[in-house]
């Protein structure tokens, strides 16, 4: 059985992706990259043409993320640190991370659960920690 695994994080950490996802197709996973992988100036873009294209451009993002989410076998969160916040997690991602938890989706974190105020929250989601073991994705 093919698992479709869709790579979910924070732009910042898109440089990293690529090797990641080359190991989860080496396991014969079909990996979906994040909305704006091949395009991560997409929403600076949207903020210099005003609030309302920005909003406009977070409402679509959501939804596709939503959309591609329920076609999904898993979630991978690459939760690295960033600005000096360890495990991170943003907003957006967080939000993914909910979609996959109210469609029953397996859920990895590559790191552990970021302490803060969302830490609850994402405890729920009952994730599998991997620390970077890609064999724990199943």
């Amino acid at each position: 059985m093919c698992i479709k695994i869709f790579v979910i994080c924070s732009k910042a950490f898109y440089p990293q992706i690529a090797p990641i996802k080359k190991k989860l197709e080496q396991k014969d996973y079909t990996v979906f990259l994040p909305n704006a992988y091949d395009n991560p100036t997409a929403e600076q873009q949207a903020w210099n043409q005003g609030d309302a294209a920005h909003a406009n451009f977070k409402k679509q993002m959501f939804k596709q993320s939503k959309k591609v989410v329920s076609q999904m076998d898993a979630v991978l969160c690459l939760n690295f640190e960033k600005n000096g916040q360890p495990n991170y997690i943003g907003g957006a991602t967080f939000l993914e991370l909910y979609d996959a938890f109210m469609d029953n989706k397996k859920i990895f974190l590559w790191n552990d659960i970021p302490k803060g105020i969302l830490y609850d929250e994402i405890h729920g989601f009952n994730p599998t920690i991997i620390h970077g073991n890609l064999d724990l994705v199943k």
